[in-house]
């Protein structure tokens, strides 16, 4: 079951999560659709970005004395909003203050990704890099912790990284395909022409992260997928 209702949203308070102005977004903000979704004791809200296949997910987190417990994943209610990939890997990173992770995507066996924090506070980007998309080379950015509790999906054809803003975070998400050295590609993270709003002025980096160039500098077939 689910239900759209415009004058439920809170724009204001979502207005912060969101960091990519430039990319499009409304003067309030986001369009948040709330969908619920029933039939076991979790339910999840989609949350819409400017960009409209980059979605955000609000899990429902039940809470007593001792804890907390959330549904994460569930593949049938997924669907439900949108969410139809196979997720084949699974990965796991920790990272310290101000570490930048990215912008990466995959040409070859491309990659979905949904993504979660379970430690920490990132801010986590998307780049859409499809040369036929309206929105090829406009960003969307959100925060996701251990606190919210967030998950955000990128889909094929966008360039994913994240920036740590608390003193050090755990980084989780699913890939839709394996993992190939030989088909991945990088975008530099201060790409002039995408001017995305870190946060960071001075990120600790990779070396690879370091070389990798601006998305115009990157071969048209590398931004086909596979």
């Amino acid at each position: 079951m689910s239900n759209y209702s415009p004058e439920a949203a809170d724009f204001a308070g979502y207005q912060s999560t969101f960091c990519g102005y430039r990319a499009g977004l409304n003067a309030r903000g986001i369009l948040r659709i709330p969908q619920y979704f029933r039939g076991s004791r979790a339910m999840f809200e989609r949350i819409q970005t400017s960009i409209p296949d980059v979605i955000l997910i609000q899990p429902q987190v039940f809470r007593d004395a001792r804890g907390f417990f959330l549904e994460t994943y569930q593949a049938d209610k997924f669907a439900e909003l949108g969410i139809r990939d196979t997720f084949v890997q699974d990965n796991h990173s920790r990272s310290s203050r101000h570490t930048l992770r990215g912008l990466h995507f995959q040409f070859r066996h491309a990659q979905a990704k949904l993504c979660r924090v379970v430690r920490g506070e990132v801010l986590d980007v998307a780049v859409d890099v499809r040369r036929d998309s309206p929105t090829f080379g406009r960003w969307v950015s959100a925060v996701l912790s251990d606190e919210n509790m967030r998950l955000m999906y990128v889909p094929v054809g966008f360039a994913h990284g994240f920036v740590v803003l608390s003193d050090e975070a755990e980084f989780l998400y699913k890939c839709s395909d394996i993992y190939d050295k030989d088909g991945e590609q990088g975008i530099h993270w201060a790409d002039p022409d995408l001017a995305i709003d870190w946060q960071v002025s001075q990120p600790l980096l990779s070396e690879k992260d370091a070389r990798n160039p601006w998305l115009a500098d990157i071969p048209a077939d590398r931004l086909t997928f596979q």
